[in-house]
């Protein structure tokens, strides 16, 4: 009797551990969503802002500079998140008020391999 209550607390566990990680995974999948749908154009916005201020006869930042851009700062998660911390559109005041501190600290070390490099490395 014993081991079948013993097996039934573990199965339970289990259990809640699962829908513990289904709950995180949700988490961080909304994150990415609004990382795309209300940081992303915020992102692009200041790109093209940055991009027509430094204008210049050396960097005319033509139509195509600024899609280059745009496709590298925005072609994965990980990017348009370090694009908004750099250009300050979002800080970490913002990470942990919407509590995302950790989904970022997640998906920066899941595409850690897509990011940047800093131009002062």
């Amino acid at each position: 009797m014993e081991v079948i209550l013993l097996l039934v607390i573990l199965a339970l566990g289990a259990f809640s551990w699962l829908v513990w990680q289904l709950l995180r995974a949700k988490r961080f999948t909304r994150f990415k969503q609004t990382l795309e749908q209300e940081i992303k154009p915020k992102v692009v916005a200041h790109i093209i802002e940055e991009l027509n201020e430094k204008r210049c006869q050396r960097f005319p930042n033509s139509q195509a500079h600024q899609e280059a851009t745009i496709y590298f700062w925005c072609q994965y998660k990980s990017r348009i998140l370090q694009a908004a911390l750099e250009r300050e559109i979002i800080d970490e005041k913002w990470l942990r008020a919407t509590n995302n501190l950790r989904n970022s600290q997640h998906l920066f070390h899941v595409e850690r391999h897509f990011l940047a490099k800093a131009a002062n490395e």
